[in-house]
């Protein structure tokens, strides 16, 4: 690749794939969302809004540092969100917590704060597993994906700070 810029680009096009399939799976297979996976599509779409600030910014030097330090965060929430689904996908069916309220009536009853750790803690909804690809549920496929795209994110970022020497 000659250009990060490209690099950026090209991770943000991923980012915009995951959530189109999202969407595709929600509007089009009728697969409803439960609060987990609403959050992961928040991680990967903060992961996208990075790589495409960063490709029409093409930084060199200390600023590529700092898109790889912000894409590398975004990838790790998105991945830790992914991984406490997974968990909870794979719960003995007894240890699994009932299901909740949905997402909208807990953002208009709660603050913020007790909203993002009522769902952290996951509920009976998010335990199901309603699509697998290669046997590998969908948010399994959001925390690999995340993971290559934070690795790719650094590896274009360090591309473009070496560039700058």
């Amino acid at each position: 690749m000659k250009s990060p810029r490209v690099g950026y680009l090209l991770g943000f096009f991923a980012c915009a794939a995951l959530l189109g399939y999202a969407l595709y799976a929600q509007f089009v297979l009728h697969l409803e969302p439960c609060p987990l996976c609403i959050f992961q599509r928040v991680g990967v779409a903060a992961l996208g809004a990075l790589f495409l600030i960063a490709g029409l910014h093409a930084p060199r030097g200390w600023g590529a540092r700092v898109y790889a330090v912000l894409i590398a965060l975004a990838a790790l929430a998105t991945m830790g969100i992914a991984a406490r689904h997974v968990y909870i996908q794979h719960l003995p069916e007894g240890a699994v917590p009932a299901c909740g309220a949905g997402l909208d009536y807990l953002l208009r009853v709660f603050p913020v704060v007790d909203v993002i750790r009522k769902v952290l803690t996951g509920s009976g909804e998010c335990a199901k597993i309603t699509w697998t690809f290669l046997t590998l549920s969908m948010p399994t496929w959001v925390l690999l994906s995340s993971a290559a795209l934070g690795l790719w994110g650094v590896a274009v970022s360090r591309r473009a700070a070496r560039r700058h020497l």
